[in-house]
């Protein structure tokens, strides 16, 4: 879904998404499952070019919008953003 999501809208020519959930059981925002609540995103897009760490983060944030939105959606987002 994130992943998807990410190629959609920021055309990476890299991402990996990587599911950390179930290192975080027990942890504020985590519904117990141990699944779909704690990624890390490793994202290299053109888009990024001439950007700010910040404003590379803010595209991130915003292509994945309604994932964090959701009552129990993304609770924690860990970013890496490369410029390719």
């Amino acid at each position: 879904m994130l992943a998807a999501r990410l190629k959609e809208r920021l055309a990476p020519s890299h991402v990996e998404v990587v599911d950390e959930s179930a290192a975080h059981l027990g942890h504020a925002g985590q519904d117990g499952t141990g699944v779909g609540t704690h990624f890390r995103v490793r994202i290299a897009s053109p888009m990024f070019a001439g950007r700010s760490k910040v404003a590379c983060h803010r595209l991130v944030y915003d292509a994945l919008r309604d994932f964090i939105a959701r009552d129990r959606g993304v609770h924690a987002l860990a970013i890496e953003t490369l410029s390719t």
